[in-house]
């Protein structure tokens, strides 16, 4: 509940960012971090193409970090070959390919798997996950701080 002034304007700015950002058609890049400190659950949604990830395993003792992606649809084919389409990056600059996809093949309205990258050594303080889809103008970006 906005209860004073200095809050209310805050409320404002911020939705009136968030409402420029979806005018202008920048997908969202968001920064996101559970309450628990769990890597969150971030989704995009661009050209009625939903994309959600959820980071699986991110433990450091981890031999590989793994990104279970659900893809959703009602209005394309989703053909996304996410082996070759997707990149992690990390706070140092550092890219990797993935090490590979498990799941639902190209086609269809939905699909979903795991995708799984080698672990960064040194471990990096945040990471970005990049997925760049056929016909869309920018990646989709998911970020998390480790």
């Amino acid at each position: 509940m906005l209860r004073n002034s200095r809050s209310i304007r805050l409320f404002i700015a911020a939705s009136a960012t968030a409402a420029a950002f979806l005018l202008a058609g920048v997908p969202p890049v968001v920064y996101a971090q559970a309450a628990a400190g769990a890597p969150a659950t971030q989704s995009s949604v661009d050209r009625g193409v939903t994309v959600k990830v959820t980071p699986k395993v991110m433990a450091s003792a981890a031999e590989r970090w793994e990104f279970d992606v659900v893809l959703d649809t009602h209005s394309a084919d989703l053909s996304d070959d996410l082996a070759r389409s997707a990149s992690l990056i990390t706070d140092d600059g550092r890219t990797f390919k993935p090490a590979g996809w498990t799941g639902a093949a190209p086609g269809g309205h939905h699909r979903e798997g795991v995708l799984a990258f080698d672990v960064p050594a040194p471990r990096p303080a945040a990471i970005e996950l990049r997925i760049v889809r056929p016909g869309e103008s920018a990646a989709r970006t998911f970020r998390w701080q480790l």
